[in-house]
């Protein structure tokens, strides 16, 4: 997983409320468990024109003007701009990865649903919650402003603007820890791999039967 702690990028916007997971990635897209690939199927049927189907080549669909992610001011986007409730429906961990393999790395809204908030965290994404007001002079800069940019300090737990102002923000300890050292469920486990190790070799020496000695 890769790490974060200050990222500055363009901010892109997802201007509606209740977007679920299966607007993110729908579930004709789930048969895959590889993490990656799902970013040119994000929000599909939002982008694209036509119905998306596993496997197919998204770069020969017709796009939708109107989708922010297919205008020419938020192409290479790292930052998604979001309204209340995002990520809520089903459990799907494709929506973070979609969002991830897109490119981005944080997203800013009111709330999110919980088990998609967690799922972020465990896949590298950083979603940070503001204030409705916060968020809407957000948007407010987003649209008044091309290129619009944000700086997202992990390590100081701030949204800075451009123009010096700091939002702040908060993020459980644990998963903040987590996020800033690039470590996973997995990578949490590895980092005790020799302690691991010699559990196993002690088990063996002792009841050699279990490992088929």
């Amino acid at each position: 997983m890769k790490a974060l702690t200050v990222h500055q990028g363009l901010v892109a916007p997802m201007d509606r409320a209740n977007v679920d997971t299966d607007m993110i990635i729908p579930k004709q897209f789930l048969k895959s468990i590889k993490r990656s690939g799902f970013g040119p199927n994000l929000f599909d049927e939002l982008r694209y024109l036509d119905v998306g189907e596993p496997g197919q080549d998204c770069s020969q669909r017709p796009l939708n003007p109107d989708f922010a992610l297919n205008q020419a001011r938020y192409q290479g986007a790292s930052v998604l701009l979001a309204r209340e409730n995002f990520g809520c429906g089903s459990s799907r961990e494709h929506a973070p990865w979609a969002l991830e393999d897109f490119g981005f790395r944080a997203i800013i809204a009111p709330s999110y649903a919980d088990i998609f908030y967690n799922n972020c965290f465990k896949n590298g994404l950083l979603p940070i919650v503001l204030s409705e007001a916060e968020v809407e002079q957000l948007f407010q800069a987003l649209y008044a402003q091309p290129g619009f940019e944000l700086t997202i300090d992990l390590q100081q737990q701030q949204v800075r603007l451009a123009d010096g102002q700091v939002m702040p923000f908060s993020v459980d300890e644990f998963r903040r820890y987590c996020l800033l050292n690039g470590l996973d469920d997995i990578g949490l486990t590895l980092q005790d791999a020799e302690l691991i190790r010699e559990y196993e070799q002690q088990r063996a020496a002792q009841a050699p039967w279990f490992f088929g000695e």
